[in-house]
Parts: structure tokens; sequence; C-alpha cells
């Protein structure tokens, strides 16, 4: 950590950003002692400014943050902290502190599309509303979901065999769409097949 610039306060702004969707949560900042433990625990360790003390994050709410790097930037006076969170970052219960739009439209990343709609077929889980076809899935159980599952596929198939790319791009949504109600049936999180992803990139990478 010889390379790391503090300022006249010895703090260096941390950025908190998900490991898996790049989105960050929130920014804050972290002294010398912060540092040190956020790379022995790998756990968030920063300092509050507010309250003049180290703190670990989601200690009190729960919400902890595994970290999977640490990142300084190339002046080396601030770090990005890639974390796995065990919960929402913000307190307000957001995922993001950054949650509010001053001006003009974020712009969703694929990932972030896939992470909503799996939001919204575990809402949809829960709530069962009358009427809704992620209901009659979830109503059928597991059997009819996995048939689902099967019968995309196959669409997928007969579709790149058809050099369709309309088609293809159609039946691979309705295939992804029906992949991630079966994940939210047997309780999977889209982001266990991200980590999973990521493990065997990086594998692929030390070799």
């Amino acid at each position: 950590m010889t390379n790391l610039k503090y300022d006249e306060n010895g703090l260096v702004p941390v950025i908190l950003q998900d490991a898996s969707t790049k989105q960050v949560l929130t920014l804050a900042y972290a002294n010398e002692e912060a540092v040190k433990r956020t790379i022995d625990t790998k756990e968030t360790w920063l300092y509050s400014r507010s309250r003049q003390e180290l703190w670990n994050k989601g200690a009190t709410s729960g919400h902890t943050q595994r970290v999977q790097s640490v990142q300084i930037d190339c002046d080396g006076d601030s770090l990005i902290y890639e974390v796995i969170p065990n919960g929402p970052a913000c307190h307000t219960g957001e995922t993001s502190c950054f949650h509010e739009t001053l001006a003009g439209e974020r712009a969703a990343s694929a990932l972030d599309m896939i992470t909503e709609l799996g939001a919204l077929i575990k809402q949809r889980e829960s709530e069962m509303p009358e009427g809704a076809y992620t209901t009659y899935l979830f109503e059928e159980g597991v059997d009819k979901i996995c048939k689902k599952v099967g019968e995309e596929a196959a669409e997928v198939i007969i579709a790149a065999k058809n050099r369709d790319a309309r088609e293809l791009a159609t039946e691979s949504a309705d295939l992804l769409y029906h992949l991630l109600v079966l994940l939210q049936e047997q309780k999977v999180d889209f982001k266990d097949v991200t980590g999973v992803l990521e493990e065997r990139h990086a594998a692929k990478k030390d070799k």
C-alpha cells in the first residue's frame, strides 16, 4: 500500500462496486487501517468522517460485503472495492446509493435488464397475481418449467439452423426468461451463475 496517497486527513475515497453487475453501489472513505483490514479480512472496512471511527459495512444491518478485489487508480489517490453484497448497499434499502437521476436517463445494461427481470419473477412467485403467465408456471411446478426450458432450447436450435437472426434473438429471449423462472423455482440466484463464469474466466487467465 506504499503507492496509495491519502489526503491531509489521512483518507482516500473508495468506490464500492458490485463485482458481478459492475453497478456502483456507493462512495465512501477509508484510512490506512481500514484499507489494511479490508485486504486482510476480505470484508468492506471504511472510515466514518461523521463518527470519526472505523466501521465494518453491514455489521449492524447484516448487509455485509465480501471483497473480491481492491483496485488502485493510476494516480494512487482513490480505490475501488469490487464486492459481493449481501443485501442493499444504501441505508434506504436501495441496491445502490446512486438510485436517483438528476439529469438525463440512465441507460440500463443487458445485465441490469436480466437482474430486473429476475426480481420481477421473484415478486411474481411471492405474490402469485392471478392471470400472470409466470404465476401459471409456478403453479404447474418444476416439471412444467423444465419442459418449457427444453422446448425453448429446441426453438433456439431451429432458429440457428434456419439462419434467422431475428427469430434466434426472440427464441433466446424466451429461453432466458424460462431459465430465470427455473432458477427462481430452485432458489438459485442468477449471480451464482455469473459467479461460476467469473471463476472459470479467472482460472483461464491464471493459466
